[in-house]
């Protein structure tokens, strides 16, 4: 197997990894590659390809400030014209050069003597300095364990991976599962197949969407005067911000916007007991909070079906309830999100010492310093890592924020002639127990829900429990007295 020797190596080519191949080339780094296991760039949104697939943020903040594109079409894109923003960047900043595709990262290994990760991938073994991992956590679609699912003669499939192949016109559907995903494809998919039952065990809080065209003029207005588009990001930010309040430890405002979105669902829905079980007993905000126009009107149909009473089994044909009653269908959808919490334990990384990076966070709990850095695993950083992921904004502001904040981390080693950096234990553990004790408070532990923002234990791994703002603001700079520098002996 071949060995290829790079300054950093990059895994992914979501919004992630993409910010931070930029960043090395804008620091005149061009000893970089960026792995990328698919044909294309694009992440979740060249995966994600289902009916009706949308961002929730608004597509003028969903996009790199330093590459904002003034032609959005709608306020709210939807995927493939992400995706289509995604290749041009990447065409722009002649990124493909540095991308290797159709390589899968098995492992990597940190080598003390050598100061460098060993990289293990479908294509051989890389070297690197820095090892920078943009595989975020949405990436590994959850499939639940139903009983008899290995005898059933239809066809399954999940969201993330959607089966354009399989015509839905005419055919029974089950959908297990209303999050995000779900949401946006059924209404789609509804008035094409002949019945569909949606089994349902939480409902979400779905708002209504502040979706429109973006009139040409402002198109015209953006691109000719840039500062005019600036000030409408920065409009859109400070709308998006102010959402944090609630979330953190200021429910009675989430549960104002609950009463409002109950409301919502009373007028979109005719059946009283169809509005009952859409509606959620807990606070808003406690899981995800979703947008959209049509999925409510749709439990209106007469071919849409909403189950409440679990999966309990699948057969041949058919799908059996919580209460025995048999459902025939010719497919069953997942639209049941991915492993979160979960999705750093199918890494395979081993620090200093031998430190396996899974098993600790397995048995101790995740712990990281800013989502990005983690003591005993030298040079490697995250991206979208632990407690970074967002509830109310971009978190495309996040990642630049750690883009940025890894670039000052590789300068700070260069500065002063190591090769290594290391977050040290102390500032990890302090980080780690203020950003635990700030989500308890917070309406994911407090506002009367289990969701995919918890792990198993209860805590919350997924969210930053705050503005965003302030997370720049730590960010910015990299503090000296926080890392440990090394170099590698003579």
């Amino acid at each position: 197997m071949s060995k290829r020797e790079f300054h950093t190596v990059v895994v992914g080519t979501g919004f992630s990894g993409l910010g931070m191949a930029i960043q090395l080339k804008r620091d005149g780094r061009d000893d970089f590659v960026v792995l990328e296991k698919a044909d294309d760039v694009g992440g979740t949104w060249r995966d994600n390809t289902y009916p009706g697939c949308a961002c929730d943020i608004q597509s003028h903040m969903y996009s790199f400030s330093f590459d904002q594109n003034p032609k959005w079409s709608r306020s709210y894109a939807s995927q493939p014209e992400i995706w289509a923003y995604m290749r041009e960047v990447a065409d722009r900043y002649d990124l493909r050069k540095h991308i290797d595709f159709g390589v899968e990262v098995s492992g990597a290994r940190w080598d003390e003597d050598t100061h460098r990760w060993y990289v293990q991938t479908s294509r051989g073994e890389y070297v690197c300095q820095y090892f920078v991992a943009g595989i975020g956590a949405l990436h590994i679609p959850s499939i639940p364990e139903i009983p008899g699912i290995e005898k059933f003669q239809g066809t399954t499939f999940h969201s993330a991976n959607w089966n354009h192949d399989f015509d839905l016109t005419g055919k029974k559907v089950a959908v297990v599962g209303t999050g995000a995903s779900a949401i946006q494809f059924v209404p789609r998919i509804a008035p094409q197949v002949a019945e569909l039952t949606l089994f349902q065990r939480t409902p979400p809080w779905v708002m209504p969407k502040p979706d429109h065209a973006m009139p040409d003029w402002t198109k015209r207005l953006f691109a000719a005067v840039p500062p005019a588009l600036n000030a409408y990001r920065a409009l859109l930010y400070w709308i998006n911000e102010v959402r944090a309040v609630g979330f953190n430890g200021h429910q009675g405002i989430l549960k104002f916007a609950s009463k409002l979105a109950a409301a919502n669902i009373k007028r979109a829905v005719k059946d009283p007991e169809l509005v009952r079980k859409l509606t959620p007993d807990y606070v808003m905000g406690c899981k995800r909070v979703l947008i959209s126009n049509d999925y409510y009107p749709t439990f209106n149909r007469d071919n849409v079906h909403l189950n409440t009473d679990g999966l309990t089994e699948v057969r041949e044909h058919s799908v059996v309830d919580g209460n025995g009653v048999e459902h025939e269908v010719d497919a069953i959808i997942y639209g049941t999100g991915f492993h979160v919490t979960d999705a750093f334990d199918y890494l395979n990384v081993t620090g200093r010492d031998g430190r396996d990076l899974a098993k600790e966070w397995q048995s101790h709990g995740i712990s990281t310093y800013y989502g990005i850095a983690v003591n005993g695993f030298p040079n490697l950083f995250f991206l979208l890592g632990p407690n970074t992921g967002l509830g109310h904004n971009s978190v495309v502001f996040m990642i630049e924020a750690q883009i940025r904040y890894i670039s000052d981390a590789m300068r700070l080693a260069d500065k002063h002639g190591a090769d290594a950096v290391e977050v040290r234990p102390g500032v990890q553990q302090r980080f780690n127990a203020e950003i635990l004790g700030q989500l308890e408070k917070g309406v994911w532990t407090q506002g009367g829900c289990t969701s995919w923002y918890l792990d198993s234990q209860g805590v919350n791994r997924t969210i930053w429990p705050g503005f965003t703002w302030r997370y720049w603001l730590q960010t910015r700079k990299v503090d000296p007295a926080a890392y440990e520098l090394s170099a590698r002996a003579a």
